[in-house]
């Protein structure tokens, strides 16, 4: 058994010794734990002469005896207020084994240790604790609160805002529980924030646009915040997979597995402001608002994808929980694109495309728009292996024959960015019919001494995208690309594009199998293959 320290025991014995009983004891916190993160151990050690609290501490359930005479030493030493240092005459405890392990310990502090069956004044401070905690409002009515998380996974797993804008808003059509009409604005295309908001007006959500964007000012933007009248599911990391190390450093959440992901419910409502608790009538609202758009999504996922937000409109039966008296209540969900158009014109934003276009007769256009400023880019390979695994597993454009499998394997150009940026790309590259050829073409600048090494992609409607410039004296550049020749030399000249995801993750400039989100496959040409001679850098960093 641990004891103290003599210089302790010398310590403690010097505090006054009252005339007093003190009570202690050690108990769980409520009866009706409501999770793995609820259990803990109340430690109390009470006057019961004065009636007052001397110490209080929560523990772990499988902390050891010890935890009960660290909180009696604070209890003697430094005492809740009003209380003064020091020790009692008498302790009771109502549990055998702390009685006997309490003796052991303070044998030399000359303190009588009781047992009891029963310890009033404890007993009442229990009783006032668990009817605190067991009134509690929950976060969710507990009879739905299964049933709003699988839909918030199922939410989650149809990715809406993969597709969907802020300002694409779809209205649904409930009428019932004093609701008329949702307008549901889905959030995540930019990977900040991911959810969903559920506004009880349209008037309400034009209202939140315009105030944001008249005004950036922080304290403004919160009061219009929470003006908003509107429902709310949200996604956030769950707490116990939270780095410390990476507290200053932006996460897309949709690069993460979906275990690490929580949702959160809630609502705003201007005078009642923000709370994360839904009421009965509330749930029931959310889950028919969720799963009519799961349904809504799930049918037309090709033409919400289109680059026209399209004029859609179904009706479904939705079915409610075993518990409510109405079955099934009747929901029309469609889509508002005069209500998007209106909030694009609020917003200001301009329809028309910027691209920087120089006529040849070689290519249409040559372009730098494709890959994302801040992407991760790297030239290397592919082992055969892997290369039938991605053929397999992800997004997969053949270049046409099968590549005989010589060498260490497929050269590949590989861009990192994050998962909204790159679909992105890959939507871009499809759109334009896919990769035709990768090129390495010289650049020079005509202002001064520096030659470039310009990395070019073209597509297969003859436009030419810039995705790399490295300095042509750069060693390490040199010798990837030696091997980059190399390597498509024993292809024929077949290499590959792979588009990857996790740039604000663990995996930032290592990404794993589960990041690559798209294989390209093309041909390699040389710069007199592609014969558009070298490309003179011109102002604001564009070539002609």
């Amino acid at each position: 058994m641990t004891s103290f320290n003599r210089s302790t025991s010398r310590r403690l014995k010097k505090l006054p010794q009252i005339p007093s009983v003190w009570e202690g004891d050690r108990r769980p916190l409520s009866s009706h734990q409501k999770s793995e993160d609820d259990k803990g151990d109340c430690i109390l050690w009470v006057d019961g002469s004065q009636g007052i609290v001397r110490g209080m501490d929560v523990v772990a359930c499988d902390a050891g005896p010890e935890a009960i005479v660290r909180t009696l030493m604070r209890a003697m030493e430094n005492p809740h207020s009003p209380a003064k240092p020091s020790r009692p005459l008498r302790i009771v405890v109502r549990d055998r084994e702390i009685q006997f392990y309490l003796r052991g310990v303070l044998q030399d502090l000359e303190i009588a240790i009781d047992y009891t069956a029963e310890l009033p004044l404890i007993d009442e401070l229990f009783r006032g604790f668990s009817e605190i905690i067991d009134s509690q409002i929950p976060d969710l009515p507990p009879q739905y609160a299964e049933l709003l998380h699988s839909k918030a996974y199922a939410i989650w797993e149809a990715s809406p805002w993969d597709f969907l804008q802020e300002q694409q808003i779809i209205s649904i059509e409930i009428n019932q529980w004093d609701i008329g009409t949702l307008y549901a604005s889905v959030m995540g295309m930019l990977g900040m924030e991911y959810g969903i908001l559920l506004y009880r007006s349209s008037e309400s959500l034009k209202r939140f646009r315009a105030a944001v964007l008249k005004d950036d000012d922080t304290q403004n933007l919160e009061e219009a915040f929470l003006k908003q009248d509107c429902l709310f599911l949200t996604f956030e990391r769950n707490s116990d997979f939270e780095d410390e190390d990476d507290d200053d450093e932006y996460e897309d959440l949709a690069e993460l597995p979906i275990s690490e992901i929580s949702p959160t419910f809630g609502n705003i409502h201007p005078l009642e402001g923000l709370r994360s608790v839904l009421y009965d009538e509330e749930a029931l609202v959310v889950h028919v608002a969720l799963e009519s758009l799961i349904k809504f999504v799930r049918d037309h996922r090709r033409q919400l994808s289109e680059e026209i937000f399209p004029s859609l409109s179904r009706g479904y039966r939705i079915a409610l929980p075993e518990s409510e008296q109405t079955k099934s209540i009747s929901v029309n969900v469609a889509t508002m694109p005069e209500l998007a158009a209106e909030l694009e014109e609020m917003a200001g934003f301009d329809t028309e495309d910027e691209e920087d276009i120089y006529d040849t007769p070689m290519f249409r256009s040559l372009r730098d728009d494709l890959i994302p400023d801040d992407s991760f880019l790297s030239l290397g390979v592919v082992s055969w292996e892997m290369l039938d695994y991605l053929q397999k597993g992800v997004k997969y454009q053949k270049a046409g024959d099968d590549i005989k499998p010589v060498g260490d394997g497929l050269p590949v150009i590989l861009i990192q960015t994050s998962r909204p940026k790159a679909k992105t790309v890959i939507e871009s590259i499809e759109e334009a019919g896919g990769l035709k050829a990768i090129c390495f073409n010289p650049g020079a600048d005509p202002m001064g001494t520096e030659v470039y090494d310009l990395g070019l992609l073209q597509t297969k409607n003859g436009e030419l995208f810039l995705f790399g410039e490295f300095e042509d004296d750069d060693p390490t550049h040199v010798e990837a690309r030696r091997k980059w020749n190399q390597r498509c030399k024993n292809t024929k000249g077949y290499c590959g594009l792979i588009i990857a995801k996790g740039l604000t993750g663990a995996s930032r400039g290592n990404p794993q199998l589960r990041d690559m989100m798209a294989l390209f496959e093309g041909v390699s040409l040389s710069p007199q293959q592609l014969g558009i001679g070298t490309l003179q850098l011109m102002p604001e960093l564009q070539y002609e």
